[in-house]
């Protein structure tokens, strides 16, 4: 397993030069923010022009930006293989395309529905960027995403859920130094705000800390308030203190920020080597990831399954699923805390819920 402090293509070589080429064609073509042809450049249109960029780029999350930047990358080189260029649209085309991810003619794995489904998305995105529309709805897409989605759609497999004795198992495997102190805060707070792992890094220690805040704490007396800019807008996520200072998320956050000596900016950093001094990086998503299947695989949880499939079976959506499925109030506080427009999505998480407290075969009479 890769050390989380020291984080820092099989084509032939005429591809590799072909994607080089490609990559700087869509760079160019990304860049749709300009000033008018007829206008004349100066330093004060120039920096509107930039920041116009930097607003357009910041309109989707980081991790989405990314994703689609893959998508049109790998559409790209598809296209070019097949001997045609990705612009100006063709439904055909891609439909082509949406064929031979479900059904590949190569020595490529077929992908789910759901990824096809996002890759599809990805690519519309792609097309607006660059001045194009792709109509989802003509029928070289429709029908042939339709067909996909009949033959091969399967139901989700989701992330089993971190349960209360699961998260208590796997902080107590966590050292008692700095970096102990650390992961131990980040996957109480995560387990009970219920919080993405982008949620968990991206927090500051106060408003307008710094530019790529996601939000920031306030610690109170009978807990800690988090405001956070979640992928479904600005939320507040309120986290009461726990039964003990050995599993209160509130007090492991203030022991972290107390040894740390941290004060202002990232709330989650990284350390030093010998786990003895916290540094200004803060830290990334997939550290969250990463601590989770070690302290899995640490604490012996699914120790009757291989290592392999006991990783497969936790991410960082398992804290999220863990708290949606262990807490024993109404369904409404766990929809409110985890930031869900409807409450089918949240019981979607509920990994363990009685599906028949509402008995409608009863009720009817029967």
């Amino acid at each position: 397993m890769v050390d989380s402090e020291s984080e820092k293509s099989t084509s032939a070589p005429s591809d590799a030069f072909d994607d080089v080429q490609v990559d700087e064609r869509d760079q160019e073509e990304s860049d749709t923010i300009a000033l008018p042809s007829h206008v004349a450049g100066s330093g004060a249109l120039d920096r509107l022009v930039e920041n116009a960029r930097d607003y357009a780029t910041a309109s989707t999350a980081e991790n989405t930006n990314k994703a689609y930047a893959a998508d049109w990358k790998h559409f790209a080189r598809w296209c070019r293989m097949k001997g045609t260029a990705p612009l100006p649209p063709s439904p055909a085309m891609v439909g082509l395309y949406l064929t031979d991810l479900a059904a590949p003619t190569g020595p490529a794995p077929a992908l789910t529905v759901s990824t096809i489904d996002r890759r599809l998305s990805g690519l519309a995105w792609n097309y607006a960027q660059r001045g194009f529309s792709l109509d989802r709805k003509d029928r070289h897409i429709a029908t042939v995403l339709a067909g996909i989605k009949r033959k091969h759609a399967r139901p989700p497999v989701q992330k089993e859920a971190i349960l209360p004795e699961d998260i208590l198992a796997m902080v107590s495997t966590l050292p008692l130094d700095l970096r102990g102190l650390r992961d131990r805060a980040i996957l109480l707070l995560g387990y009970a705000g219920g919080l993405r792992r982008s949620e968990i890094v991206s927090l500051d220690v106060g408003r307008d800390d710094t530019p790529d805040s996601g939000g920031w704490i306030e610690i109170m007396e009978n807990g800690a308030l988090l405001t956070l800019n979640a992928k479904t807008g600005w939320r507040e996520v309120e986290i009461g203190c726990g039964s003990s200072k050995a599993t209160c998320p509130v007090h492991a956050l203030e022991q972290w920020l107390h040894f740390a000596k941290i004060d202002f900016g990232p709330v989650f950093v990284r350390t030093s080597r010998d786990g003895k001094r916290a540094l200004d990086t803060r830290l990334s998503d997939k550290h969250v990831a990463r601590l989770i299947k070690q302290t899995v695989l640490k604490s012996g949880i699914r120790a009757e399954l291989p290592e392999k499939d006991r990783l497969a079976l936790f991410s960082g959506h398992s804290l999220r699923a863990g708290l949606a499925s262990s807490a024993e109030v109404d369904e409404r506080y766990v929809q409110k805390q985890l930031g869900h427009a409807s409450a089918e999505m949240t019981r979607k998480y509920q990994r363990r819920r009685d599906r028949f407290r509402v008995n409608l075969t009863k009720a009817a009479g029967l």
